[in-house]
């Protein structure tokens, strides 16, 4: 009855010694099992420094696809599970915990999805990564904060678009590609926090800050902005810039790979409307830990599945993406 027991919780709970060092352990098990750990930048820093690779979800979904393990460990949240369990259906995707959902991605129920769909017949429908398979499978070519702007391009001006689930992503894209795209009304509840005041409070004390500012953050934080971008391409900017000091608001687990690459650099989490927090974390992030890592690897479990309808429909539009973005440079 554990694994039922194990299952109705979203975890493995089985006690650790306390005398095991849990690196040393993950690492033995990863090479014993040919596993690889992919980890995305809003992770706990403990677990993006034992990941193999850590990125955005596109670079995840890109790794996820090459790579010759048998074994992937996604630390994330679900839906990225997901993704790879459908780019990879020979290979066992293990999640650390079930738990860790996605609120964009609930903003978006499959069923309720589909149907929209179907009242706007002749639509391209394009969907951010941040959604499950099941709304994937009824998706043309699915994108990223990387890519969203050069995929939407490449269809016609006059091209009838729906892109759904993040309205904040969806209308910027539009305001910089002179689109006018329907929009799915769906948000992330981290990107949806930041407080205008905080960061104009933050930027009066550090005016020579750069403000660093993810798409899919609503519209009047935008406009603070210095530089819009994904993950990626703002832990890029901030390696790249002069600048000595940043105020980043996107969630504070890409601080950590920021700080590690640049050490001599002062960065700042743009805090939320929440007085009580001085940085913006996604609680379903947060979920996974070392613990639940190690005990991932040595049972295996919990264990992604996807259904094979969807997963084959599901895999046209991500691999569409897949290919855009390389033939793109992405």
């Amino acid at each position: 009855m554990k694994r039922e027991e194990w299952l109705k919780k979203g975890f493995v709970d089985e006690p650790i010694d306390k005398s095991i060092d849990l690196k040393a352990a993950i690492n033995k098990l990863k090479k014993e099992k040919n596993a690889i750990i992919l980890a995305h930048y809003y992770q706990k820093g403990e677990i993006q420094d034992i990941a193999d690779y850590v990125g955005d979800s596109l670079a995840l979904a890109q790794w996820a696809a090459k790579t010759t393990a048998d074994i992937i460990v996604l630390c994330g949240v679900h839906f990225m599970g997901e993704t790879a369990k459908v780019l990879c259906p020979d290979k066992k995707v293990l999640v650390p915990d079930l738990n860790a959902g996605c609120s964009l991605a609930d903003s978006c129920l499959a069923d309720e999805f589909e149907q929209f769909v179907k009242e706007h017949a002749g639509y391209t429908v394009i969907s951010y990564v941040n959604t499950t398979a099941a709304v994937k499978a009824v998706t043309d070519i699915v994108v990223t904060s990387t890519n969203a702007k050069q995929i939407v391009e490449s269809f016609p001006k006059d091209e009838k678009i729906i892109f759904g689930p993040d309205r904040n992503l969806g209308n910027y894209i539009n305001s910089i590609t002179n689109r006018n795209m329907l929009l799915w009304d769906g948000a992330c509840h981290v990107h949806e926090q930041f407080s205008v005041e905080k960061i104009m409070e933050l930027k009066a004390q550090y005016p020579d800050a750069i403000i660093l500012a993810h798409p899919e953050c609503k519209s009047v934080i935008l406009k603070l902005a210095d530089v819009i971008g994904s993950t990626a391409a703002l832990l890029k900017y901030a390696v790249n810039s002069s600048e000595q000091r940043f105020i980043v608001a996107t969630e504070s687990g890409i601080l950590h790979e920021m700080q590690k690459k640049c050490p001599q650099k002062t960065f700042i989490p743009a805090p939320p409307n929440d007085s009580t927090c001085a940085c913006n974390e996604c609680n379903f992030m947060r979920l996974n830990s070392l613990e639940k890592l190690y005990n991932c690897l040595k049972y295996e479990f919990p264990e992604i599945e996807v259904d094979a309808e969807i997963a084959k429909k599901a895999v046209v539009p991500i691999q569409r993406m897949l290919d855009i973005s390389k033939k793109l440079g992405l």
